[in-house]
Order: structure tokens, then sequence, then C-alpha cells
């Protein structure tokens, strides 16, 4: 093994006895010995959760919590709670803290809460509203925990030492309940996470006794979708949550619910999504407000209180609240999807599993944790039967009995006395000496003696259920009834079966207007009103217009850069203007990069066609005009064409025609656009057109229908690339060439 010591850093001394050796070790073996250990432990020990839904933090937080006798008694301070929870999970204050207040009713992060709580704990849809101090809240079990520690005193689930060997505490809580598919967990490990929903606890127990009765039961007719405790709208798919419940894997959407007031023109959101928080609402909708983008919202601010959560959003007079909440779930946190990933230790693997190999393997540990508790009350009443009919036989002679007792001299010798008297073993003889003298009589005697029949029918009962599995499955039906019966609260989610999703172009006014772009970027959108009743142009000094055309509000235009990028825009999302007004700088209003100016606009229409480049090199690239097309409503393209040659003009080619060509030196050229095959590729450099002299390049281009050209048999050619002719003073026409 090589060893080396440490360069000292340039103009510092280490301190003397500071240096170490440094020891060269293959990451192999440095993967094996410290990365691979630390892993299994975050996995194994921290992150995903296990078969009774809880997390080590959890289950460590909770079981102190009932050994400090907090499941029927009054609370107690959340600080006395954190305190007493580092005897078994030794992490600090605020960790443990920030595991408590997530399973507190207050905090509204679970459906069913686990801590019944009184002070500010937050709210899980804002984190603006943060949680008060430990030492300012207090906390107990809620009723629902009984539950979850039913029987744990009767060797139900197996215990293990703490940090320090001081404490025992369990490895699971032995939960009477799926509470794994109730309890909403999340969980980052490494190399892999969990991401588990909560469902309604009244559905899981119904879903569970169905499959406890049918293993091939169809799931959905019981537990149609999860259930969050901020409610919202589940836009059902029954294909889409199949899959998930078959895989363990997928998402759902899930949107607001939300109320209109007409008398006072205003929607009322009461209900987010779960993954989601009003914050993140506010600051998306501020955002598209700014932008221009919803112009039918006159205000909307946040009016949540002690009464629960509430967004108001003031209406422009005229504005379809329908339309507007579609167009909000569309562009906002307002609809936001939830991803599944049912990640859960078994035996201490982790296993992403589907909602019916989660009841299996619960209904597997649940059957175990019975048959301990059985055999551990079968135990202690055989043992009671055992010292009954030890009691039983001193019945025959109680006075021999006591004679026994006086007539032995020495207190240890008493209870081998009374086995040799008797015929008894060392348990049932103590038993017998540990008789208070006023119980030595007939009656008492014969009143544990008569507990003998009804000891041995409850074991009989007791191995009978050890012996029939179909007795442990009716036990836990009658206990899954119980729960959901006693703990049960109605579904808060509802599912959207029938659900319009916001189209852009269905919302959007459509009218003609003029477009006008100038120079230097600047583009006006003005109505043919406007324009009959306007006066001169307005523009920059220096700056003056480029292209016109009329279109419709709902077009699309495509703004090619000198860096080969592509931004898209729409018509309606600038503001209609005057003449005598600059209009919206482009490269401010579609974010250029600095520097970036506008060469050149296309108007898409539906994408046929093709984008006809020519570039200073004389070279020409015709790329068909769906290659620009997204699916996704991406705003930038880059790689927009070839960047070898200093593009010179573009074209919407929609059908075949004549181009003329112009050099610096004075040739044109005139050429047909069938003799360019189509390229699918941005970025094509092109084919040569013109054959350029040395210093000479491509200066302008036009079609031949917007040319003043004479004679054209002089300039026109068949094949290409040609050198083209020098243009005569009686060819030039009146028509000037232009950029």
């Amino acid at each position: 093994m090589d060893t080396k010591k440490p360069r000292r850093a340039s103009g510092k001394s280490a301190p003397e006895g500071l240096l170490a050796e440094i020891i060269r070790q293959p990451i192999t073996e440095t993967l094996e010995k410290n990365f691979m250990p630390y892993a299994m432990s975050v996995i194994v020990s921290r992150a995903i959760p296990e078969i009774d839904g809880f997390k080590p933090s959890h289950r460590k937080l909770l079981y102190t919590m009932y050994k400090m006798g907090l499941l029927t008694g009054a609370r107690t301070k959340s600080a006395n709670v954190v305190g007493q929870t580092m005897r078994l999970n030794p992490h600090g204050e605020g960790a443990i803290y920030e595991t408590l207040v997530r399973l507190t009713r207050a905090n509204e992060s679970l459906l069913h809460p686990l801590i019944d709580s009184k002070g500010n704990f937050g709210k899980v849809y804002s984190r603006d509203i943060v949680c008060a101090a430990s030492r300012y809240t207090e906390v107990r079990l809620a009723a629902l925990c009984e539950e979850l520690f039913r029987d744990i005193e009767h060797d139900t689930v197996d215990f293990s030492d703490n940090y320090d060997n001081t404490m025992r505490e369990p490895d699971l809580l032995p939960t009477t309940f799926p509470n794994v598919l109730v309890s909403a967990n999340q969980g980052i490990a490494v190399g892999m996470a969990s991401q588990m929903c909560g469902f309604n606890l009244t559905e899981v127990c119904r879903a569970a006794i169905a499959y406890l009765r049918n293993p091939d039961c169809d799931l959905l007719d019981t537990m149609p979708a999860p259930d969050f405790p901020t409610g919202g709208e589940i836009i059902y798919d029954a294909d889409a949550m199949r899959r998930i419940y078959e895989t363990g894997r997928g998402s759902f959407k899930v949107r607001a619910r939300w109320r209109y007031d007409k008398a006072e023109n205003i929607i009322e959101i009461t209900e987010i999504p779960y993954s989601t928080t009003l914050e993140a609402v506010l600051e998306a909708a501020a955002k598209l407000i700014r932008d221009g983008k919803l112009k039918e919202i006159s205000d909307m601010r946040d009016e949540t209180d002690k009464s629960g959560l509430k967004l108001a959003v003031d209406l422009r007079r005229g504005t379809d609240p329908d339309k507007l909440m579609q167009k909000l779930f569309k562009m906002t946190p307002l609809c936001d999807s939830f991803s599944c990933n049912f990640n859960i230790l078994i035996a201490g693997s982790p296993r992403v599993m589907g909602v019916r190999e989660i009841l299996e393997e619960w209904c597997a540990w649940r059957v175990e944790c019975l048959r301990r508790r059985t055999h551990f009350d079968l135990a202690r009443l055989r043992e009671r039967l055992h010292l009954l009919k030890g009691l039983a036989k001193i019945l025959l002679d109680i006075d021999k009995a006591i004679r026994i007792i006086r007539e032995t001299e020495e207190e240890a010798e008493v209870v081998p006395n009374l086995m040799i008297g008797f015929g008894i073993d060392e348990a049932q003889a103590d038993y017998v000496a540990d008789i208070r003298l006023r119980n030595i009589n007939r009656q008492y005697i014969l009143r544990r003696t008569e507990e003998i029949s009804a000891l041995e029918s409850e074991i009989a009962e007791l191995e009978s259920v050890l012996a029939d599995k179909l007795k442990i499955y009716a036990l836990m039906v009658r206990q899954l009834e119980s729960v959901a019966k006693k703990y049960g609260v109605p579904r808060r989610t509802l599912l959207a079966h029938d659900h319009a999703e916001y189209q852009p172009e269905q919302h959007i006014e459509d009218y003609p207007v003029h477009v006008f772009i100038s120079r230097e970027g600047y583009l006006k959108k003005i109505t043919p009103q406007s324009l009959r009743m306007s006066g001169e142009h307005k523009n920059k000094d220096g700056d003056g217009p480029s292209r016109s055309f009329s279109a419709s509000n709902k077009d699309e235009m495509l703004f090619l850069t000198q860096r080969q990028q592509c931004y898209k825009a729409r018509l309606h999302e600038f503001d209609d203007t005057k003449a005598s007004l600059l209009g919206d700088y482009l490269p401010g209003k579609l974010d250029f990069d600095d520097g970036e100016q506008v060469l050149f606009s296309v108007r898409p229409g539906d994408y046929s066609g093709s984008l006809l480049l020519f570039f200073a090199n004389g070279k020409a690239a015709r790329v068909e005009l769906s290659a620009y097309a997204t699916l996704s409503n991406r705003r930038k393209l880059q790689n927009a064409f070839s960047g070898v040659s200093p593009p010179v003009a573009a074209f919407h080619l929609t059908e075949e025609t004549e181009m003329e060509v112009t050099a610096s030196d004075g040739r044109v050229l005139v050429f047909h656009t069938a003799a360019l095959a189509p390229k699918t590729t941005r970025s094509a450099q092109g084919v040569a057109v013109m054959s350029l002299k040395p210093r000479s390049r491509v200066t302008g281009v036009r079609p031949l229908s917007e040319s003043g050209l004479g004679n054209l048999t002089r300039y026109r050619v068949r094949n290409i690339p040609a050198a083209g002719a020098p243009l005569r003073p009686e060819d030039a026409g009146e028509v000037q060439l232009t950029l």
C-alpha cells in the first residue's frame, strides 16, 4: 500500500502533529467499506417506511409518547416529548419536532392524524404559516393510536435495544388496520425513493376485508382512489388508477375546488392539491397577470383564516368563471400531478409493490402478530390453569396443608414439603404457600377452582384459533370493521370523471389585425379600425419599417435571430396598440439573450410548406416548416438554421416559384425553387445556388414576381449552382433590390 505525506497549502503551515498519512485506496474498496454501509443505513433505518406504515423516526416518537402515558392522559408540552424521544432517536431537537408537527391534527398533513395537538403547528398547504416553538405547543396521542399499540405488551412484535442499550423499542407497531396505506409518507434514500399517498381509512378497511374474503377481488370497487387531507378533486382515469394499483408506480392529477359568488363576481378557491402551497399558486398567478396572460383577473388575494383555506379571485366584468378556472388549472399549480412510488421495506429489503401486494404482505404480517398474541395468551392461561389444578388438590385436605406448613421448622422447606405431601410441582406449591391466611378456607378455594373449566374452555378456543387460519381472518375482519366504524371519516377528495381541459385557442378572441415590425425589433399590432383613424407611424430615431402584413389575432409567429435561434409567439400575446406608439420590443417581450436581435419573421400557419433560407456564401437551405413545430409549448428553439454563413433572406415557401438572387459584384441569377430538395434538419447548410467570385457575396434575394427584371432569358438558369450574369442597366427595372 503506497503512502505519502500531504503537501502543505501555499502560504500556510499546518500545526505540528496534524500532518497525517494519505492512504491510497481503490475506489471499489471505498464504495464497499464506506459508501454501501451508509446507503443501506439510509434505506433501512431512515427513509423508507415499513409494513406498519412508519419510518423509524415516526415509530420512535409515537412509542415514546405511548410510554409517557399520553394515550389516555392529558396533553404535555411538545418540548417534553422531544426530549424524551431523544432516548430512542439520537437526533437534534429540530428534526424530531418536524416529525411530530407532521403527525398533528393542526398541521393537516394526514387525513387521519395520529397526534392531538394544541397550539400553532403550521399548515401543510402553506410554507409561510410556520409552527410555533416546541415550548409553546402541547400534544397527546390521538384516539386512533389505540389501534397502533393494541396488544403490544402481548409479544405481538419484536423489540430491540436502543442506540445505547438502555431501553427496548419495538421494531414495528402492531397496527390493527393497514396504516401503510392510510398514512401518507415520502422519503428519499440513496439510489431510491418512496412516495406513499394516503387513502381513506374506511375504504382501506373495506378493501382489506374484501381481500381477506377474496384475494382476486377488484380493489377499485371498495377503494377507488387516494384521499387527501387538503381535499380537491382527482381527475379520475380508471385505467391509469388500475395501473398504479397493480404496479405501485404512476401519477394522477389533482385539481382545486372552487365556487363562484355571482353577486360579488368573485371566485373562491377553498381546496388546493396536496402537492402544492398557497404561495406557489399566488406566485404563478401573479407572473401570468404581469405577463398579460390573465387579463380576466383584476385581483387575487389570500383570505385564509382560522375557518380554513380561501383564495379570492376578483373577476373583470364579462369574464366566464368556468373558462377562467380551466385556464388557471392549465397554467398554475391549482391542477398538479401526484406521483406514486409504493416502495416499502419488507423483511429489511425495499420492494415496489402494488396495492394488492401491500395488502397481501400486511395480512400475512398481521396474521403473524395475532398468532404471537394467541401464543402469549395461551401460555398465560396454561400457567394459570396449572396453578389452579395444584390448588384443587389442596381442596381435598386443607387441614393437612395447614399442618404441613405449621410443622415445617424452616421457611425454605415449606414448598418442598407441600410438593411431597400433595404430589404437586414447585410452581403449584409456591402458589399455595403464598395464599394469605384469611384465604385458607373452603369457600375461597372453591371459587378459584371453579375457574378451571372456564380456563380449559378458553384454552381450547385459542388452540382452535391457532389450528384454523380462517378464525384468525375472522378476528381480523371484526377488528377492521370496528376500526372503520369508530374512526372512519367521509372522503374529502372527490372524483371528477368528466373534465374539460383548457385549450388556449378556444379562449382567444379572433379578429383581423395589421402587424408592423421595425428594423430594430419593435412590433405593433393594430386593428383595422384603429389603423384607419391613425396618423403617422412613430419610430425611434434611426429606426424604420422592415415588414408589415395582415393577419389574425390567433396567428403564430416565428422570429429568427442572428444567433441561429427561433422564438415562438402568438399575436394575441401582444397588446393592441396605435400607430403613434412604438409597440412591443421583441427582445424584451420574448426574453432574448443579451445582444440578440430579430433577423427574419415568419408566419407559419399550419406549418405546411418550407422555410427557404439564403446565405451570403451563395447557398440556400430549404427546410420543411414542420421541423419547427413542437408538441409542447416550447417558446425557444436552438440551432434553428445553419450558422456557417450569415443569412441574407428567409421566405415561407408554400408553392414552387422562381427566385431572383443578386451578388455584391452585380451579377444576377434567376432559378426555380424545385431545384432545391426539402430537408428535415433545421441546421442544414444547404446547397450552392450561385457560384461566387472571391470576395463576392449574396446581397439580396426576392421572388421573381416582385422583381422588375427584364430579359429573363439572360439571367434564368436551369441547373444550380450557376454564376449568373452581370445586370444590365436596361434590365434593372424600377424596383430596387433591398434586404
